[in-house]
């Protein structure tokens, strides 16, 4: 067949959807014989039938169904697109789609992309959150911006991207007022057979604070490890026991848990990168975003380090 006519696949997705001539007709606003007419071009540019007649109703052939579902993605796309179009037109905002890695803690996202907030130009962002692998799996797509996560990218991604160290901290312990007032003295030996609440075993910040506990031969009492850094800031401020979080946020935890701090643990950096698909990034939102470079006095330039990973058929 030659060049696809899109206008008559539009009319067929229409009757496709209608069941009939009739209802195409008027969602349409055209005649039935001109629908009628331009379906039988299509088909035959096609060289298949797309339709049989049972009763007053048309229903798909086989080739009629694999041509809907093509069909049925092009115009929903094209829908989606237009919606789009409107909603930035209307609203004059610059559409930002930021996938967040679940194991980021929440209160770090916000001073991640706060930046984006501070353009003359208005924007509208979106998060996503999600595990790491699918959330790059959307970046190779584009079905996302970038990605914020609390560790780099790997070759295991099997796609182009680079990775962006934006933020580091070192991490702190916080406690409900009792809890920090029994072992804020003698830090961090005060911290041997102390209650804490821990992040999963999954999550980065972890296995360096594990290593950190073993070195110092701290053996806390685990009361619960919880994968969601929020809830474990809640469980800390009912007083069930210690918990950490990047130093970076020590205002925002006390104000807004109730939570005092017990000490620093300086040797225990969390670092916080941003991946994208490109080198140099054309958005100022993401731009603003990679610009914010370290969180510590002596925080190394960002890590644009590009990892590059053959697809299967061409190992």
């Amino acid at each position: 067949m030659g060049r696809l006519n899109y206008q008559h696949l539009y009319y067929f997705w229409i009757v496709a959807k209608h069941g009939s001539i009739t209802r195409a007709s008027e969602r349409l606003r055209l005649s039935q014989p001109t629908i009628s007419s331009q379906l039988s071009a299509f088909e035959k540019s096609i060289g298949s039938q797309l339709f049989d007649k049972d009763g007053r109703r048309l229903t798909l052939t086989e080739a009629g169904r694999q041509v809907f579902s093509y069909a049925e993605q092009i115009f929903r796309l094209g829908e989606e697109l237009s919606a789009s179009l409107d909603d930035r037109d209307a609203a004059n905002r610059l559409r930002l789609n930021v996938g967040v890695v679940n194991s980021l803690p929440k209160l770090v996202v916000y001073q991640l992309v706060k930046p984006a907030f501070g353009l003359d130009e208005p924007i509208r962002m979106m998060c996503y959150e999600d595990k790491r692998e699918r959330l790059l799996a959307e970046l190779a797509l584009h079905g996302i911006d970038l990605v914020l996560s609390d560790a780099p990218a790997s070759s295991a991604s099997g796609s182009r991207v680079y990775n962006h160290l934006i933020r580091q901290s070192t991490i702190s312990v916080f406690g409900s007022k009792a809890t920090a007032a029994r072992h804020r003295r003698n830090f961090p030996l005060s911290l041997h057979n102390a209650p804490f609440l821990l992040p999963t075993t999954n999550i980065e910040i972890r296995r360096s604070l594990d290593e950190w506990f073993e070195d110092r031969k701290i053996r806390p009492e685990i009361v619960a490890e919880v994968e969601d850094s929020a809830l474990l800031k809640t469980f800390a401020e009912d007083g069930m026991g210690l918990v950490v979080a990047p130093t970076i946020v020590r205002e925002t935890i006390e104000r807004q848990y109730s939570l005092e701090f017990v000490g620093e643990i300086s040797d225990v950096v969390e670092q916080f990168y941003a991946i994208t698909t490109q080198r140099k990034v054309r958005s100022t939102a993401i731009a603003a975003i990679l610009a914010m470079q370290g969180g510590l006095a002596d925080a190394p330039e960002p890590d644009d380090t590009i990892i590059v990973v053959a697809q299967p058929d061409a190992i």
